[in-house]
């Protein structure tokens, strides 16, 4: 919901920062790998109760991972490069609620469970979409210009990234915020669906 208000504040900058890594030939790959890697390091900080570290790498894996995308149009976009960013994103998405539930199974182990479920059928709503705009065609650049359909709705990257920074600065709170979150990404799944049925029914 709030991703195309927060890429207007942001793209100018990362767009800046992309050229310059571009002209230092780093590759938008690389960045992409980089910041999944950085992701994986919050999640063990995360996991061992270190919530403050965990959120500083998570802030800055999401930095990478805005970075990858302006690095590429200021080299070369390719299907493999987008390909390889859905994925790390959701590999990401998944660590982050699972180092919660690591750090304390007992209290957090319900409710983690239940965002990584949400997550799975969120995910599965957006890329199956994806899938069918393609097979007929489809285009939008709601988003700014991606490598995939991209549809938008209520749970999207820049409310996942609040409530992971909400998670580390409130970790007592990680089960209610977590099954709040799940329910938001349950109705954007559900809300995908419905516009499924309107657009290939």
């Amino acid at each position: 919901m709030l991703d195309g208000w927060a890429r207007t504040r942001i793209d100018p900058a990362l767009d800046r920062i992309g050229r310059s890594l571009a002209r230092l030939g780093i590759g938008a790959d690389a960045v992409t790998v980089l910041a999944f890697l950085l992701g994986i390091a919050a999640f063990i900080a995360i996991a061992s109760g270190s919530y403050w570290l965990g959120l500083a790498l998570i802030l800055i894996s999401r930095l990478g991972d805005g970075l990858d995308g302006a690095v590429a149009r200021h080299t070369r976009k390719t299907d493999f490069g987008g390909y390889l960013d859905i994925v790390l994103d959701f590999a990401f998405y998944g660590l982050v609620p699972l180092g919660f539930v690591l750090a304390d199974p007992a209290v957090n182990g319900l409710a983690g469970a239940v965002l990584i479920l949400s997550f799975y059928v969120n995910g599965a709503s957006f890329l199956a979409y994806s899938v069918m705009a393609e097979r007929r065609g489809l285009t939008t650049e709601a988003r700014g210009e991606k490598s995939i359909f991209f549809t938008t709705g209520l749970a999207e990257a820049t409310e996942t990234i609040a409530f992971f920074v909400a998670f580390c600065l409130l970790p007592a709170w990680f089960p209610v915020l977590a099954l709040v979150f799940a329910g938001l990404c349950f109705y954007t799944a559900l809300s995908r669906i419905v516009i499924a049925k309107k657009t290939f029914g």
